[in-house]
């Protein structure tokens, strides 16, 4: 009796924590548009419709950096208790010049603070315009892909792929994508959450 006890409290408490945060910048907290617009609530439409149970909640601040993010992370996994962590963090870093080398030892931070919560981490990739130079875009470029690899992190490596190529899917900024440009942000969101929604709703029971 006390093992089926424990066995239905672990499931609540699963379930409860079925979460989805989003930590990042403009981009995902929806520069220019009407919240309903951006990916993250596509996102959370699409979960609905698959998986209901699952929240998805965005803590995205536009103009936020890694260091922003790295300090803002603890109180935020405290609050929402997340299964998954999205970090959509960089862009900023990159367009303020800042080290590419900080950035990184920022997104060890925030995937090590993920995982001591308890939760998957996962890491959207940027890139910057041209006019920074080669080598400090390359730099920066690397840098995400040596974090992921790194630590074993689910990668999307350009999380604009798709978009930010296309001024008719940016705003007038050339900056911020966007309301059609969503709908292909969340395919490229989708192909690292995929896996975790479905895994979050097979040991949920969610479905």
């Amino acid at each position: 009796m006390r093992w089926l006890l424990g066995v239905w409290f672990g499931c609540l408490s699963l379930l409860a924590s079925a979460d989805i945060l989003i930590v990042g910048d403009s981009i995902s907290a929806a520069y220019g548009l009407d919240k309903e617009q951006s990916w993250v609530a596509l996102l959370q439409q699409r979960v609905d419709s698959e998986c209901p149970g699952i929240t998805v909640n965005n803590a995205s601040v536009s103009g936020e950096t890694t260091a922003g993010g790295r300090a803002r992370l603890p109180a935020l996994l405290t609050r929402h208790t997340p299964s998954v962590v999205v970090i959509e963090l960089g862009g900023n870093d990159g367009l303020r010049g800042q080290p590419p080398a900080r950035m990184a030892d920022n997104l060890r931070a925030m995937v090590a603070a993920s995982r001591d919560a308890g939760a998957t981490p996962l890491l959207f990739g940027m890139l910057i315009p041209p006019n920074y130079g080669a080598a400090y875009s390359d730099m920066f470029e690397r840098a995400f892909a040596d974090v992921a690899e790194e630590k074993d992190v689910p990668f999307v490596p350009f999380f604009l792929e798709g978009v930010g190529d296309n001024p008719a899917l940016m705003q007038d900024d050339g900056i911020h994508p966007t309301a059609e440009a969503q709908p292909r942000l969340l395919e490229n969101a989708w192909s690292v959450l995929a896996p975790q929604v479905a895994r979050l709703c097979n040991a949920s029971g969610a479905r």
